[in-house]
Formats: C-alpha cells, structure tokens, sequence
C-alpha cells in the first residue's frame, strides 16, 4: 500500500487569473483570504511510503522483575527458620525445665525414664486383657467417643439456639438471665445432677459434656448474628426474603467466624470436662486411667496421659482450625 501527495505550482492551485485582467476589488480580497501559504512555483514533493518495505513490529513489553533487596531476602528467610525453629525450641525449654526439676530431688520421673514407660504403654495401645486392664488407645478412643456425643448435642442446640437468640431481640432479653445465671457454673457441679436423672456414669460424663460445652456456641453465635450489617437486614427486607433465605444468603455467611470461634472453645471446654468427669465416674477411659495410676503410685504413666491428653486437644483444635478456613466465605 502507498500513498503519494504531490504540491503544484502556486499559479494552478491558487486558480491565478491570466495576465493582464484584473479581478473586483471583493473578489481580490476573498481570493486573499482564501489563498494557501505561497510556495516557490514548480516545487512538488512526493511522499510514498510502503508497508512491505518498512514493517512495523509491535511487540508487548514485558513486566520489569520487581527487585527484592538483600534486607527483605534475610527478613523472609528469618521468618521461615522461625516458624520452625520457635516451636522446636519452646519444646526443648520445657524438657530442660522438666529434667531440671526431676533431678532437683523431687518424685517426679524426668524425661528419659517417661520415655521408656512410654514405650511400654505404646508397645500395644489396643491391648485388651480384661474390663481393668486395656490399652491406652482403648481408653483414649472410650473418651473421645464420649466428647463426640455431648459436644454433638451442644452444637445442635448451642448453634440453632443462638441463631434465634441473635436474630430476635425479645428472645435476648428473655434468656440473657438465664444464660448468665447458669455459664459461670463449675462444670463438675452438673455430673451428680446427670448421676441423678441418668443413673449411670456414662450417660453422666455426656450430660456434663453437652451443658458446659453448650454455653460458648450460644453466645459466640448469637454476637455474631447481631454484628450483621444493617444494610444487608434492610435489602432483606426490601426484597422481601424469607427467614430460610436470609439465613443461607446473610445470616450463616457473615456468623460463620463466630461460629468456628464458639465451636474451638466448646471442643477445649469439652476435652477438658471429659477427664475430670472420668476421674470420678470411672470406667473406661483417659481421665479414670490418670486417677487409677495415681492409686498405683505409677507417676511416669500420669506424665504419658497428661502429654496424651494434650496433644489430641492440639489436634482438635488444628483440625477445627483447617475446617474454619475450608468453609471460609472470604
């Protein structure tokens, strides 16, 4: 493709009249006005350009890499030694504390003889050899089912519960008492009404269960139902949703965070009511296990259940922890 643009001479372009006439006065001056910049006659000039002969490549730039300083390279990587290097070194302290009291002249066993009663409980954890005398997974699988059942409950009652409560103020101001009057009671002062109204131990330990674990679920979802934004209740009810749909569209998005909080606190009340409830209820489980080795006089085996007793707490919580961030809506 070309394009040419040639310039004539001034006399053609400008229209000139032939030598010798003269035009009107008016005319003289709107030919004036009208006439282009004067250029020298016969100059003609010619523009010709080609796509072929002269190609034009445009090319995307790419992004500049952004430049990351040696000070922020150290900072990151500091970080990273320390997200592993603070939990490992947190531990040790505690071992050293540990050894450091057992070889003061106290009872309590120090780390390696611990250990090696571990090994021995470890060596076969579902070990059955009678109603008194069974393994520690047993045991702690005993206890677990029984923090599964009464944290069960809790969850659908504390959750439906304090949904209501948050949604309807009438509802607050009705059992706001009740709730206050009935939290702050020590969760061992239930398990002998449950001994009562049961009448076994069993059922006891997860009545004790369900009512101290049933309390931050219905206050932690409750906060959060009334922290809903007013906008969002007004399009509501501008649009005219039923109660089912600002539940699923509003209210469970925005409560699901005070929700999970209300759910890790309960599961910790819970693992915790579970041991005291064993202790005295008996049976089979982690908790009575820690009283009968005390009877026994068997002080490495109570130090193997405490550290049993924390790390399935820990495992909870990281696994309450991984569900909340599965089901995130953010």
């Amino acid at each position: 493709m070309s394009a040419s643009v040639s310039i004539t001479p001034l006399a053609a372009a400008s229209g000139a009249l032939p030598p010798g006439s003269e035009p009107a006065p008016g005319a003289r001056a709107g030919a004036d006005a009208l006439q282009p910049a004067r250029v020298a006659p016969s100059v003609a000039v010619s523009v010709a350009a080609s796509a072929a002969d002269t190609p034009v490549l445009l090319q995307a730039s790419k992004p500049a890499a952004p430049v990351i300083s040696e000070a922020v390279r150290r900072r990151a990587r500091n970080e990273r030694l320390a997200t592993f290097l603070a939990p490992a070194l947190g531990i040790l302290v505690l071992i050293l504390i540990w050894e450091a009291i057992a070889a003061g002249g106290q009872t309590i066993p120090g780390p390696v003889a611990t250990w090696k009663a571990a090994l021995q409980v470890f060596a076969d954890p579902f070990a059955q050899n009678g109603p008194n005398d069974q393994g520690i997974g047993i045991k702690l699988m005993n206890s677990l089912g029984r923090v599964g059942l009464g944290f069960g409950l809790a969850a659908l009652v504390g959750i439906p519960a304090g949904f209501a409560i948050g949604r309807f103020s009438f509802l607050d101001k009705m059992t706001a008492p009740v709730i206050s009057l009935l939290r702050p009671v020590s969760p061992l002062a239930w398990l002998p009404i449950g001994l009562l109204v049961f009448k076994g131990a069993h059922s006891a330990a997860i009545w004790t269960i369900f009512i101290s674990s049933v309390w931050p679920m219905i206050i932690n979802t409750a906060v959060g139902v009334q922290r809903v934004p007013t906008d969002y209740m007004n399009v509501a009810r501008v649009l005219n949703l039923s109660e089912w749909k600002i539940f699923t569209k509003i209210l469970f998005p925005a409560v699901l965070p005070y929700l999970m909080t209300g759910v890790r606190l309960s599961i910790g009340v819970a693992w915790l009511v579970i041991v005291a409830a064993e202790m005295l209820t008996g049976g089979v489980g982690i908790g009575f296990w820690v009283w009968d080795e005390w009877n026994n006089l068997k002080v490495e085996n109570i130090l193997i259940a405490i550290l049993v007793i924390g790390m399935v707490g820990l495992l909870l919580e990281l696994a309450l922890m991984w569900l909340a961030r599965r089901f995130s809506y953010e």
